[in-house]
């Protein structure tokens, strides 16, 4: 039997790097977002919220990053009835929305980004350009 796994995920000063990042970007887009980095485990590892963050946007951000970082995937891409099932069978912890993307580099996952505070589908424009500008991997 195996004694231990070796994990890979993203280390808290990549993490907070990635947040001033976000908020640099939510700035250019005129929206003071709230953002979370969490591990493959869904750990966070780092927040930040810009000034004039509503209040919901950050759980709203601590949950597109749990989602993303255990998916693996961008949130928003449920349909139909797991989109639906998703935050009721997961007692809130995980969403639908857009605005959440996993940290992976040369396929490598570090964890997952959620960017709260605008619109989704800006919350989700925002976050691509955070993989863009930290050279991660684009999801597909």
């Amino acid at each position: 039997m195996k004694q231990h796994i070796d994990t890979i995920a993203v280390s808290h000063e990549f993490a907070l790097h990635i947040c001033q990042v976000a908020i640099e970007e939510g700035a250019k887009a005129g929206i003071p977002v709230a953002v979370t980095i969490a591990d493959p485990t869904m750990g966070v590892v780092a927040y930040v919220r810009a000034d004039g963050t509503t209040p919901h946007s950050a759980e709203t951000s601590n949950r597109k990053a749990r989602t993303a970082a255990s998916t693996r995937r961008p949130t928003g891409w449920m349909t139909g009835e797991l989109a639906t099932a998703l935050p009721l069978g997961t007692g809130g912890d995980l969403t639908n929305i857009a605005g959440g993307v996993p940290l992976q580099f040369d396929g490598r996952h570090l964890g997952g980004l959620g960017v709260a505070g605008g619109p989704p589908a800006k919350d989700a424009e925002i976050a691509r350009d955070v993989l863009v500008r930290i050279g991660a991997d684009l999801p597909e």
